[in-house]
């Protein structure tokens, strides 16, 4: 006989799970704080999840996968590749207006709770990392044949740069700076950029 239908999303859950981990942080999310965010039992959750570990590592892949493509359909859609850069730079500074932006960036978040302390994390953040890498990649790549960065600069690097900046400018915004300090340093990267070689 057939087990009893779900009777839930398990997608859904899973999102509200990432919000929560996003918020808190894996160590002080509780699986009652889960079990009580998601609407499950401790039954359903360990049926669909297994484990706290387990869905937090199905979190991260979420969370690339959302701005991965989010990435994605903006440099398609970017009337050019170094006005998508600048974009994808200059509006962290908009993080600083919204309370959800405070959180700052899942994968770094992880990165800096974690250190490599879980191998299956690791490579979660790893993933995530490498995945926004080779979009500003691609960007960088563009520009360069478009004439807006310097061709001979080295591509590679420049994308861990951007890597590096969007990282470091999120966690700021975290921290509490203020818009205005964002936008100043996210404007001087889009200059430095350009000068590149």
């Amino acid at each position: 006989m057939a087990g009893r239908p779900r009777e839930f999303d398990a997608d859904d859950a899973r999102d509200i799970a990432m919000r929560l981990f996003w918020s808190q942080g894996y160590d002080a999310t509780s699986l009652n704080d889960l079990l009580s965010a998601m609407g499950l039992s401790k039954s359903s959750f360990y049926q669909t999840f297994e484990s706290k570990l387990s869905l937090f590592e199905s979190c991260l892949n979420r969370y690339r996968e959302i701005l991965v493509g989010t990435m994605t359909a903006g440099l398609a859609n970017a009337p050019s590749a170094i006005e998508f850069i600048n974009f994808a730079i200059v509006d962290v500074a908009n993080d600083t207006s919204d309370p959800l932006g405070r959180r700052g960036c899942l994968m770094m978040n992880t990165a800096t709770e974690f250190a490599q302390r879980d191998p299956g994390i690791a490579r979660c953040v790893e993933a995530g990392i490498q995945a926004t890498r080779d979009v500003f990649l691609e960007a960088i790549t563009a520009a360069q044949a478009a004439g807006d960065i310097d061709s001979t600069a080295r591509t590679e690097v420049l994308a861990d740069y951007l890597v590096t900046i969007v990282s470091g400018l999120k966690t700021q915004v975290k921290a509490g700076a203020s818009h205005d300090r964002i936008a100043d340093i996210a404007k001087l990267t889009v200059v430095a950029l350009q000068r590149m070689t």
